[in-house]
This record gives C-alpha cells, sequence and structure tokens, in this order.
C-alpha cells in the first residue's frame, strides 16, 4: 500500500475538531489513492492510529459516507468507495459549469454587504497561503464559494452547486496539495474578484470556470507526482484522463 499521509491530532477534548481531523487524514489518503478502493475502515483500529476513542472517528466514518468516499456493506462494515478516474472528471466538469453560472449571477445580485464580506474574505487568505496551511485555506475556500452561492439569491441553485461541491470536496481539497496550487489558486480568486467588483457577470463566468478546470489539472499532476502517469490503482479502474 502506498505510504499513508500523517496527521497530528490532539486532545480528544477538541470534540468535533478531532473528528474534523481524522476526517480530512482520511479524505486526503482516499482521494490520492493511499488507500486503496474496498479497504475496510474498521472503527477501533482508526481510533488506535489516531489516538482517539471510537466517537469522533464514528462522525468522521459517518461524513464519509455523506460525501460518498465511503460506504457500508452489510457485515462488512465501512469500506473505501470505488471512485473511477472518468467520473472524477466528470464531476470537475459540472462543478465547473455549476460554479459559472452562480458567479455569474451572484455578480449581478450580491449586495454591497455581500461584496464587501466576499472581499474581506478573500484578503483573510493571504495569510493562509503564505503559510502553505492547507486545511486552513481549505476551510476558507469553503466558505468563499458558499458565499458566492448565497450571493445568487437563487436558493435553488445554491443548493444544487451546494450539493456538487460536497461530492467533489475530497478531489478539490486533495488538489491543494499539488506544487504551488495554493498559490495559484488565491490568483485566480483575485482574477474572479476583480470582474465581480468591475461588474462583469460574463467574465467572472469564465474566470470561475478556469478556476475549476485548473483544480482538476491540478489533482491529476499530484496524483501522477505521488504514483506515476498510470495513477494509483486505488481510484479507479484506469489512470486519469491528462489534461
Amino acid at each position: 500500500m502506498a505510504e499513508i499521509l500523517k496527521v497530528a491530532v490532539g486532545a480528544e477534548d477538541d470534540g468535533g475538531l478531532l473528528s474534523d481531523r481524522i476526517r480530512n487524514a482520511l479524505t486526503d489518503e482516499i482521494a490520492s489513492g493511499a488507500l486503496v478502493a474496498g479497504s475496510a475502515l474498521e472503527e477501533q483500529q482508526l481510533a488506535d492510529r489516531f489516538g482517539a476513542s471510537r466517537t469522533p472517528v464514528r462522525e468522521a466514518l459517518r461524513q464519509l459516507v455523506v460525501s460518498g468516499l465511503v460506504e457500508v456493506r452489510g457485515r462488512r462494515g465501512v469500506v473505501v468507495a470505488r471512485m473511477t478516474p472518468e467520473r472524477i472528471m466528470d464531476m470537475f466538469e459540472t462543478s465547473a459549469e455549476v460554479e459559472a453560472m452562480c458567479v455569474r449571477l451572484a455578480t449581478f445580485r450580491m449586495t454591497p454587504l455581500e461584496r464587501s464580506h466576499l472581499i474581506e474574505l478573500h484578503e483573510s487568505s493571504l495569510a493562509m497561503v503564505e503559510a502553505n496551511d492547507v486545511d486552513a485555506y481549505d476551510a476558507f475556500n469553503r466558505t468563499f464559494h458558499e458565499c458566492i452561492y448565497s450571493a445568487t439569491h437563487n436558493s435553488f441553485m445554491a443548493e444544487q452547486a451546494q450539493d456538487v461541491r460536497a461530492r467533489l470536496s475530497a478531489f478539490r481539497r486533495t488538489q491543494l496539495r499539488q506544487g504551488d496550487r495554493i498559490r495559484k489558486s488565491r490568483d485566480e480568486h483575485d482574477a474572479i474578484m476583480q470582474a465581480i467588483a468591475e461588474g462583469d457577470g460574463d467574465t467572472a463566468s469564465r474566470r470561475m470556470r478556469a478556476h475549476m478546470l485548473n483544480a482538476a489539472a491540478a489533482l491529476r499532476r499530484y496524483i501522477d507526482d505521488r504514483f506515476g502517469r498510470d495513477g494509483p490503482p486505488s481510484v479507479g479502474d484506469g489512470p486519469l484522463p491528462h489534461e
């Protein structure tokens, strides 16, 4: 099995924070292919590995089930789900179109207060980039995009965007580990913010679409760097399509 990514966990009185750390560690391992599809995830073994009780492990697994990364298979318990390369790329392509549609509408509909909040969020991400803090940037990135969904003032569209994002969240997180992807991601956000400030929804839409497709390309490179051009055997039945 490929080398398991390491994660430091703190005292269990962190409560939800500990389950988040466990979930993030498993998410990275599944999305990168370090955990093989079909592998059983046993609560007690994970609890021992992370120095935790079974409660935060159970919560982390529950969240992974919701995201579609793992599934419950009767007596086998919780196992890593099989996600084909084609499926992953289809998800990125769909997300690119949905996000592009959202930012276009949000550009025309967001209130001055919503715009100000988005600017503040964007500015706060610089420190995360400088520190190369993947966890913090991933959390910021989720909030940033969700603010754009909300600014569409179309609840159905926002719900659909959120659903697509939830299914892709593991891979969106993992691609941030490739090279200087965090810095490039922020630069792409900056270009999107400029278009929003100018009230140019069409340009914001094009830039958002490119931003999402760049994330897909970064994931491809990250997997190539770790496992070679053939990709990890656990992601699916073949390598991810090359960008």
